[in-house]
């Protein structure tokens, strides 16, 4: 794989099932580097694997379908003349679609009525004279009250809160009429979910008085109708999302975290699955075990049980939790990645990706999985190796290494991931194969801190960050140099976000265990990292320790104990780590002489090397890539 190979790799969204589970729609979208943009269409395919996938839609960029419970219709996102997503609703027999919103900055989360009439969906509420129809820098000036103002990736979220729009009686022959806006608070408000009679709405928010100093997101519930007051399901002190109602609507299932008697300890939570009465009547009980898999993306409600993702060990696999709670029951297991699913008409579709690919969607048997796509094109990945280290005290430590094509000693890439509370895994990753492609042995593990590996693997790090991980991460390099096809004096270290702050931390700490190094989007100071992030207000303290802490455990602090030549790339508009962190590391190391070098992506936030601009993801490989050929 070469960087301008990744205009073949394909994204497959969550699919939807007819009633009768025998078809799924679903969307693929994929980098286009002549656009410069992501392009995409919906496709359908029987879910018999009887005949191939077909396009259903042929816009700009078609995305996140929904089956409408009768059958019918096939609601979906569209971008219209401003490049925002609207909701529009398609014949699912076949036909024109036709758009049902019109909203100035968009819409999300969509969901059908249980009557195929309407659509509950939340969509941001500009204050007049923002956003729309006016130049950004001649807007008024903004008022800033709180210290949850604003989002990477999105910009200031205070003066465009998201709100839950139930829109009007779904009509093919006519105009739009005109949505009904179910709630107001200064809040952020998640996707909405209907009750089965189609009388309430549930939702994820963060509504009570004291949410700008806590993470707290409670359940709530209200009718789909202007004006509603919202009644509140949990009990104000865990962060939940996902909310689903039971087959009677006396229960709803959730995804939380615990966060602690501060109400803002997130790290290394796992997230479990719960349930509540609708009406209040009881606390929260969670279905799940503390310690056992973390639970992520979607929550669905079957006729067996609930149906969610949970990470294990690099792997992320699909199972089904009983209504009682206890074991779950692996549905798709091994080395993969399960992405997202659907189960209707007694049928289970999920998209599933391994080392070898990207994600297509299977049927879900108990046998094992029927392929149902073959979007891949175009690559022949390298294969990835487990393998298992320990530290010096038998901690075990899980990782992949990835070899080049040829005999070798070949040059080394040890990579460190972002969260810290998340894992690299079994899927094809466009990082590990670009480097590999270009002569490197690439190094990589899920060292405590990691997601997948349980509730302490994941708090172990907690006050001392930088030494606990170094730990671990030096122990599986040294493993993996083991083998003679590595080249133990040709290493190189790199990481993005947490990942940046370990390169950061391990480029003073041992860089005599290295060549060179390329730090991005990194944190290297946390004080200032507290006054400037995003997530600043409330991220050091439960992670690094107090304030008083903060000067040591900041890989600036050690800038001066750097030797090794550091290339530092960083977007602009990061508000997650902002581009001071990349400048002050930069100046820190020139003034003195040092051999140092800062790439800035124009427009690009945090999320740059996922899913920026496809020619900004090309040229970020290009000078990674001319950067290791100058020092390994």
């Amino acid at each position: 794989m070469r960087p301008s190979d990744i205009v073949h790799l394909h994204s497959i969204s969550a699919p939807t099932l007819s009633p009768d589970g025998t078809r799924a729609v679903f969307s693929v979208i994929r980098p286009d580097l002549e656009e410069d943009a992501y392009t995409g269409a919906l496709w359908s395919v029987p879910t018999d694997g009887s005949v191939p996938p077909r396009q259903l839609t042929r816009g700009v960029r078609d995305d996140a379908p929904t089956w409408s419970p009768d059958g019918r219709w096939i609601a979906f996102l569209r971008l219209d003349d401003d490049k925002r997503a609207q909701l529009h609703v398609l014949p699912a027999d076949g036909g024109e679609p036709w758009k049902v919103t019109d909203h100035p900055l968009g819409v999300s989360g969509a969901r059908w009525s249980p009557d195929s009439g309407r659509l509950a969906y939340t969509a941001r509420v500009p204050e007049p004279g923002r956003y729309a129809g006016v130049e950004p820098g001649k807007e008024p000036p903004r008022r800033i009250t709180g210290l949850k103002y604003r989002d990477d990736g999105l910009g200031f979220t205070n003066d465009r809160r998201s709100q839950v729009f139930v829109t009007a009686p779904i009509d093919p022959s006519g105009e739009p009429g005109e949505p009904v806006r179910v709630t107001d608070a200064d809040a952020e408000h998640g996707a909405p979910a209907w009750s089965p009679d189609g009388s309430l709405l549930v939702f994820s928010a963060a509504r009570h008085d004291t949410r700008d100093t806590d993470l707290v997101e409670d359940v709530w519930v209200c009718a789909p109708e202007a004006g509603a007051a919202p009644r509140r399901v949990t009990s104000g002190d865990l962060c939940a999302a996902s909310p689903r109602f039971s087959a009677d609507g006396a229960t709803v299932y959730f995804l939380a975290d615990v966060l602690g008697p501060d109400l803002n300890d997130f790290v290394g939570q796992t997230t479990g699955v719960w349930s509540a009465p609708t009406d209040g009547s009881a606390p929260p009980t969670r279905l799940t075990p503390e310690e056992g898999p973390r639970a992520t993306g979607k929550l669905q409600v079957t006729d067996e049980g609930l149906v969610a993702l949970v990470e294990n060990r690099g792997a992320v696999h699909l199972v089904r939790v009983p209504f009682e709670g206890g074991e779950p029951i692996t549905l798709v297991g091994g080395a993969v990645q399960a992405q997202s699913f659907d189960r209707r008409g007694g049928v289970t579709v999920a998209v599933v990706a391994d080392g070898a690919g990207s994600g297509e969607l299977v049927r879900v048997a108990e046998d094992g999985e029927q392929d149902l796509t073959s979007f891949a094109e175009g690559l022949d990945p390298r294969p990835m190796t487990e393998l298992t280290a320990h530290t010096s005290d038998g901690y075990p430590v899980h990782g992949w290494v990835t070899l080049p094509e040829g005999e070798g000693p070949h040059p080394v890439v040890l990579m460190i991931h972002g969260g810290p509370f998340a894992q690299y895994g079994w899927q094809l990753f466009d990082e590990t194969q670009v480097y590999a492609e270009a002569g490197y042995a690439v190094v990589m593990c899920n060292p405590r801190g990691s997601s997948g590996y349980g509730h302490e693997h994941g708090r172990a790090i907690i006050g001392s960050v930088g030494s606990v991980t170094a730990t671990d991460v030096l122990a599986f390099l040294d493993e993996a140099l083991r083998d003679e096809r590595l080249d133990a004096a040709r290493v190189g270290v790199m990481g993005g976000s947490h990942g940046g702050f370990m390169t950061t931390w391990i480029a003073a700490h041992h860089g005599d265990r290295f060549k060179a190094a390329i730090t991005e989007r990194a944190v290297n100071a946390i004080e200032s990292f507290h006054g400037s992030s995003d997530i600043g207000s409330f991220f050091p303290g439960p992670l690094y320790g107090p304030p008083e802490t903060w000067a040591k455990e900041s890989p600036l602090t050690y800038a001066d104990q750097i030797d090794l030549p550091v290339l530092i790339i960083h977007s602009e508009e990061d508000w997650r780590c902002p581009v001071e962190q990349a400048q002050r590391l930069f100046v820190s190391l020139r003034t003195r002489g040092h051999e140092a070098e800062m790439l800035l992506f124009p427009g690009e936030g945090h999320e740059l090397s996922r899913s920026g601009l496809p020619s900004h993801r090309v040229a970020r490989f290009e000078a990674i890539l001319d950067w290791w050929s100058r020092h390994l």
